[in-house]
């Protein structure tokens, strides 16, 4: 259905999760870089807790709304790993974690973080398409549904916090989706829906 096929949407996870766990400030010192870091052959143990943490919390939405609305089935909301596993299953290398299956993705090879040259060096570019579209369009719903369900998304919070500071939209205001850039989103606070009967009636459940 619509909802499982949102909440599965990967790209609200990856490119966010992967911006975050290379450019966020525990991990970078913000100076230049020689060369362009690898995008997802790059991921690791660091950025693989971040992908981890993020694909449980959409787990965590998917379990609490089966829970309350009874025959509700979102099977097609799966984990990331899961996903990479549906998605290219026989073409990685090693597909036993999910840093594993990004690491060795023959299709993902060479792909690079997108990055300015400055200098003969490389900076991020913090205002790409993994944070200016797939934070407002996805990772937006999954955080709007979160809040109206009660759950907890201490990750997503990180994640959106970096990324709303980058890409200068106001969306979450200590952690509730409730900014004055929200209606810029696709939470369903940009629709004024701030409940859960008001969800479920505007999804038609």
């Amino acid at each position: 259905n619509n909802l499982g096929i949102s909440l599965r949407n990967p790209g609200a996870q990856i490119h966010p999760g992967v911006m975050y766990g290379r450019w966020c400030s525990e991990k970078w010192d913000g100076q230049p870089l020689a060369e362009k870091p690898l995008f997802y052959q790059g991921v690791d143990e660091f950025t693989e807790g971040v992908l981890t943490e993020l694909t449980n919390e959409v787990q965590a939405i998917k379990s609490k709304m089966e829970e309350v609305v009874p025959g509700l089935d979102l099977k097609d909301a799966c984990t990331l790993h899961q996903w990479y596993l549906d998605c290219y299953g026989g073409q990685m290398t090693d597909d036993s974690t999910l840093k594993s299956c990004m690491n060795t993705n023959p299709g993902y090879r060479g792909l690079t973080h997108p990055c300015k040259e400055e200098d003969g060096k490389f900076m991020p570019d913090l205002k790409y398409r993994y944070l200016t579209e797939d934070v407002p369009t996805g990772m937006c719903f999954n955080k709007g549904l979160g809040e109206i369900l009660g759950v907890p998304m201490p990750m997503t919070d990180k994640v959106l916090a970096f990324a709303q500071e980058h890409i200068g939209l106001s969306i979450m205001v200590d952690g509730k989706m409730c900014g004055p850039d929200i209606g810029k989103t696709r939470a369903p606070q940009a629709l004024g829906i701030s409940t859960l009967d008001g969800f479920l009636k505007a999804a038609g459940m």
